[in-house]
Order: C-alpha cells, then sequence, then structure tokens
C-alpha cells in the first residue's frame, strides 16, 4: 500500500534517499513537445492555437473569436449553479479577499535628510493571465485564489484560459467562479499552446505581464520556456502533503489528510512523519480502510504506493528537521502543542496547526493562498500573494547641496570602477566653466 521507513537512528540523509519524489524538471520528452507547440504558436498565432485545441483537447472551434468566452456564457454558467454552490463561492472568495488585502503595500517616501527624497513607488500590473487547469476535473478555486489577489493589487486587466471539452465548453462551475471573482476576459485555450498565446500574444489572445495558475506537466514546462519573455508565478509539480505526527494524533485523522492530497494526481506525494510506533502501524491500517471507501482510490493507490512514505522517527523535533529537509507544499502538524514546533519550520508552503486544521480548509475555505511551492521549492519560493502582480519602482531625489555632500564619493567610486563617465556625471553639475573648477 505505502512504503514504511523506520529511520530511527539513521540521518536525515539517508531517509531522504529512500523516497521518491517526482519532478516536473526532468521530462526531456515532454519539453520537446512543449518547444514545438510554442514555436508553433509563434509562427501561426490563432491557427495553431485551433489546431491543437482539436488534436489535444478534441473540441474543434471554427474560428479564431469561438475561442472568446461571451458575457451571456458567463452569465449562463452562472445562473444555472446552484445558489447553495454560489453562496459558498462567494464565502471562500470573500475571505481570501480579506486575507490578501492585508498583504497590500502602498508607495511610500522618507525624508530623513535634508534636501534628500527616497522612496518606493508600487505599481500594480497592467495585464495578467491566470491559467485554470481542465480534463480531469474542474477547479473552481483556483479561479478565485489566483484572480482575487491579482484584483486587489488592482491589475487592470485579467485574462483567463481554461482547455475546453469536447463540446468546446469550458466547465459551468469554472464560469461562475470567473464571475465572483472578476475576470476580465476567458478563452478556450489550454495546454501549453495557451501559455505561448499569453507569451506571446496571437490576434485574439492578448499579450500579458505575467502568467499564473496551476496545471499539468506540460503547462509548468511551457511557462519555464516562456519566463523572460514574461514573468510567472512558479513552476509547480504534483501536490504533496507531510504530516508530522505525536501520540495525540488521530490515526484516521491522519490518514484521511494523506488521501486528501494523494486523490490529486498519481504523482502526488503523501508522508507521514512520527515518532509513535503506535500511530505508524495505525495510520497504515486507517489507509487501507478508508480507501477502500472512496471513489477516487484508484488515483490514491497509485500516488500511496509509488510516492508515499511512512517514516518512523526517534523524535518529533528530528521530525521537523526532516520536514524542513523536504521542504514541503502543505505541512500538517498533527501533535499537542503545534504553536511550540511553529518556530522550528523554516521551509514549507503552508503550515497548519493542530488536529482540527486539516489541509482541505485551506484549499477553500481560510483565505491564505493554496497556490504553493512544490517539490522542495518552498526553500525559496512563496504562497501566490498580492505580491506577486505588483511591481516596484525606487524614488530618488537630491537637491544641489545633497548632491554636493556626496559627489566626490561618488565620482572616486565610479573611477574605482573604471566608469569616468560616471564620475564626469557627478562632477559636471559644480565645475564653473570647462576647465574643471568645483563652483
Amino acid at each position: 500500500m505505502i512504503q514504511g521507513i523506520n529511520g530511527r537512528g539513521k540521518s536525515t540523509g539517508w531517509i531522504l534517499n529512500r523516497l521518491n519524489r517526482p519532478s516536473h524538471l526532468e521530462a526531456e520528452d515532454e519539453r520537446e513537445t512543449v518547444l514545438s507547440i510554442i514555436n508553433g504558436v509563434l509562427k501561426e498565432g490563432d491557427a495553431a492555437l485551433l489546431r491543437y485545441t482539436k488534436k489535444y483537447d478534441k473540441a474543434d472551434l471554427a474560428d479564431p473569436q469561438d475561442m472568446r468566452v461571451t458575457e451571456e456564457e458567463i452569465q449562463e454558467a452562472y445562473d444555472s449553479t446552484s445558489p447553495e454552490l454560489v453562496k459558498i463561492l462567494e464565502r471562500a472568495a470573500e475571505r481570501i479577499r480579506r486575507f490578501h488585502a492585508r498583504q497590500k503595500t502602498e508607495t511610500w517616501l522618507c525624508f530623513d535628510e535634508k534636501d534628500i527624497i527616497l522612496g518606493q513607488k508600487v505599481i500594480p500590473m497592467e495585464r495578467v493571465g491566470v491559467y485554470v487547469p481542465g480534463g480531469k476535473a474542474a477547479y473552481p478555486s483556483s479561479v478565485l485564489m489566483n484572480v482575487i489577489p491579482a484584483r486587489v493589487a488592482g491589475v487592470d486587466e485579467i485574462i483567463m484560459v481554461s482547455p475546453p471539452g469536447g463540446d468546446g465548453r469550458i466547465h459551468p462551475s469554472i464560469l461562475a467562479a470567473a464571475k465572483v471573482a472578476g475576470v476580465d476576459h476567458i478563452y478556450r485555450a489550454g495546454g501549453a499552446q495557451a501559455i505561448a498565446a499569453l507569451a506571446y500574444g496571437t490576434g485574439t489572445i492578448p499579450k500579458v505581464d505575467k502568467i499564473v495558475g496551476p496545471g499539468n506537466i506540460y503547462v509548468a514546462l511551457a511557462k519555464k520556456e516562456v519566463f523572460g519573455h514574461v514573468d510567472i508565478d512558479m513552476i509547480a509539480g504534483p501536490s504533496e502533503i507531510v504530516v508530522v505526527a505525536d501520540k495525540s494524533a488521530r490515526p484516521s485523522y491522519v490518514a484521511a489528510d494523506l488521501m486528501s492530497q494523494a486523490e490529486h494526481d498519481e504523482m502526488a506525494v503523501p508522508v507521514l512523519i512520527t515518532d509513535s510506533e503506535e500511530i505508524f502501524a495505525s495510520v497504515l491500517q486507517e489507509l487501507e480502510r478508508q480507501t477502500a471507501k472512496l471513489p477516487s482510490k484508484d488515483i490514491i493507490l497509485s500516488s500511496l504506493q509509488h510516492y508515499g512514505a511512512c517514516i518512523l522517527v526517534d523524535s518529533i523535533e528530528k521530525g521537523i528537521e526532516l520536514s524542513n529537509a523536504l521542504a514541503p507544499e502543505h505541512l500538517e502538524l498533527a501533535v499537542e502543542n503545534p504553536m511550540e514546533l511553529l518556530a522550528r519550520v523554516r521551509h514549507a508552503g503552508a503550515v497548519f496547526l493542530g488536529h482540527y486544521t486539516p489541509e482541505p480548509v485551506g484549499d477553500y475555505m481560510a483565505g491564505p493562498n493554496h497556490v504553493l511551492p512544490t517539490g522542495g521549492t518552498a526553500r525559496f519560493f512563496s504562497p501566490l500573494s498580492v505580491e506577486d502582480f505588483v511591481k516596484k519602482s525606487s524614488i530618488i531625489f537630491y537637491g544641489r547641496e545633497a548632491l554636493r555632500g556626496v559627489y566626490e564619493n561618488v565620482a572616486d567610486f565610479a573611477r574605482m570602477e573604471g566608469l569616468p563617465a560616471h564620475a564626469n556625471a557627478m562632477e559636471v553639475r559644480f565645475y564653473k566653466d570647462e576647465d574643471g573648477i568645483p563652483s
């Protein structure tokens, strides 16, 4: 069912070497396909988009304008969604909006020195592209989590792309969520071809400044290839969860939380780390018992068997050390006193504290963003936030007397770097005449 690892008395490196962790960064065959698709969109624009949509999504769109989802379609999808589900979307949206509003930063200026003004101008991006997955399942939560921070940041225009079904339509729940979140334009396009269209623009889909949103391996690789032409949020891999549990944990809760991530994808990574032999054994039993009851059991079993692990360690402190080495997307501290351990956590996309904070509450309703770094990239990436949708410009003002106080230092610094024109740009402001006599 799932690999059991007795890590007691073993080093962190020894344990890590026994884990199987998939990566989207090592996929040469898929990368060749992605490069071909990107080149096709660069050369042919909309014609390539229509061709790839027919090939990969089985949707035969007759004209480039058919890629655009009309306001009438969006309203129809919203109206066809049950009032109860609309209320859930709106409640989730409000909580996400409220959390992200706390992240906003403002333009600031400081006047600490006479005749000098320094500061930073915070500027929202003009146009952002949001990729929303289709295919196996519809994820309206991805719409809310990617669009709302951009809206809070003040982005002028938000473009959404999502792969259509064979009938050429996008799932109604995705369109309903787009209306709740405030998307400006929606296009029926998916895969690497949609990423290329957002990065370079076509006749129908405009070029954006940044692309955000999760997708399959082709989407992840395409985002990697177009980075530099546009900004991206991160290169997302399969979902993952680490549960650090002590003897106070409920095995049924722990097993359920591991399975909640395993059902995302056959390549998802569910890992238990515990110092309790009883929890170790009981969770294994619970996984077998609960998995048998779920309709997604085939996906869960594949994830557990190929990428999952239950790891027994010497202490919870050792468990946190191992978790930091993994830098997981989701970390649950299923322990008696989680706040005491929080300070020890250095690398995790999101941290869920205690026995009644299961990961799905973060996926949908808590408010913090569920677009999180995967594959160990939590060591240097952060969750998607309002900061991802703004850029900053430095502000510098010097009056004449303020510049007089530093111009000689700056000129000497410039000459030390072999840049006499830089030095001259300072000194020329204080010459009386062409002989170079300071005034």
